[in-house]
C-alpha cells in the first residue's frame, strides 16, 4: 500500500463516523417501517464506504450483493409486514453490519501508522457493534414468537437499540430486560465483546496514536536525537559525538604544560 493510497483510504473514516451517527439518530429518534428502511440504506451506504477502504478483491460483487440483498429485504417486508419478515430483514442487517465490522477492522490493523482518522475507524466499528445487536434483538423479536422484552416493555426499532447500547457499555440501567433465555445469552456476549475491543483495539490505537507534532519534532528538539550527534557540547564541557578533535591551539598548550611538569 503506497502512501497516497493509505491516506485516501484513511480520508473516508471520518465520512463513515459521520453515517453512522446519522443511523444511529433515525432510530432512536423515529420508528416503524419506514424508519427500517431508511436504516437499512444508510447501512448498505456504510458497508460500501467499509468497500471502498479496504483492498478486498471483489469490492464490486461485494457491493452489488449488498444492494441486491437489501433490496430483497425492503421488498420482503413491504409485501408482508409481519414479524417474520422484519425478523428476517433484521438478520440481513445484522450480517451487513458484521461485514462492515469485519472489513473496517482488518483496515485499520493494516494501516503502517496510527492517526487521528484510524481512532475514527475504531470508533465506527463500535457503533457498527451496537447497530448489529441492535439488529439481532429485532430479529429473535420477530421470530421467537414471544416478547422480547420482560414486563411487556414496547418492541421496536427504538427500544432495540437502546437495549444495545446500555448492555454494550455496560451501563445496565435495568428499565429493559431481556425475557428469553437466548435474549440474555446474546445481551451477555454484547457486554463482553464491548469491553473487550475497548480494552484491546481502541485503547491500543489511542495509546499508540502519535499527533503531527510528535511525528515530526522541530530540528533541535531532544526527541529527534539531533542534540547527540550534531558536535555540541556536553554540559561538562566534552566534545560531543563526532569525535572533533581539540584546537591546534589547545593542543600546543597542552603540550608545552606536560613538558614543563616533566621537567
Amino acid at each position: 500500500m503506497t502512501a497516497g493510497e493509505q491516506i485516501g483510504r484513511q480520508a473516508r473514516y471520518g465520512l463513515l463516523l459521520a453515517t453512522l451517527i446519522a443511523v444511529y439518530l433515525l432510530s432512536a429518534l423515529a420508528s416503524g417501517r419506514p424508519t427500517q428502511d431508511a436504516q437499512l440504506v444508510l447501512v448498505v451506504a456504510v458497508a460500501l464506504i467499509g468497500l471502498r477502504n479496504t483492498d478486498f478483491p471483489h469490492r464490486d460483487a461485494a457491493g452489488w450483493a449488498a444492494v441486491a440483498g437489501s433490496v430483497l429485504a425492503i421488498a420482503l417486508v413491504a409485501s408482508s409486514d409481519s414479524p417474520v419478515a422484519r425478523g428476517i430483514a433484521s438478520i440481513w442487517t445484522a450480517i451487513l453490519l458484521l461485514a462492515t465490522v469485519v472489513i473496517i477492522v482488518d483496515g485499520v490493523l493494516k494501516l503502517d501508522t496510527v492517526t487521528l482518522q484510524s481512532i475514527y475507524a475504531a470508533l465506527s466499528a463500535y457503533i457498527l457493534i451496537g447497530l448489529m445487536f441492535a439488529a439481532v434483538f429485532g430479529a429473535i423479536d420477530g421470530l421467537g414468537g414471544t416478547d422480547f422484552f420482560a414486563n411487556g416493555e414496547a418492541a421496536n426499532l427504538r427500544t432495540y437499540q437502546y437495549f444495545s447500547f446500555t448492555t454494550l457499555t455496560t451501563l445496565g440501567y435495568g428499565d429493559f430486560t431481556a425475557a428469553g433465555s437466548f435474549g440474555r445469552a446474546v445481551a451477555v456476549l454484547e457486554a463482553i465483546t464491548g469491553q473487550v475491543f475497548l480494552a484491546t483495539l481502541v485503547a491500543r490505537l489511542v495509546s499508540a496514536y502519535r499527533g503531527p507534532a510528535r511525528r515530526n519534532p522541530p530540528p533541535g528538539d531532544p526527541s529527534d536525537g539531533s542534540a547527540a550527534s550534531n558536535g555540541s557540547a556536553t554540559p561538562n564541557g566534552s566534545a560531543g559525538s563526532n569525535g572533533d578533535a581539540a584546537p591546534p591551539e589547545l593542543a600546543a598548550r597542552v603540550e608545552k604544560a606536560n613538558a614543563g611538569w616533566g621537567r
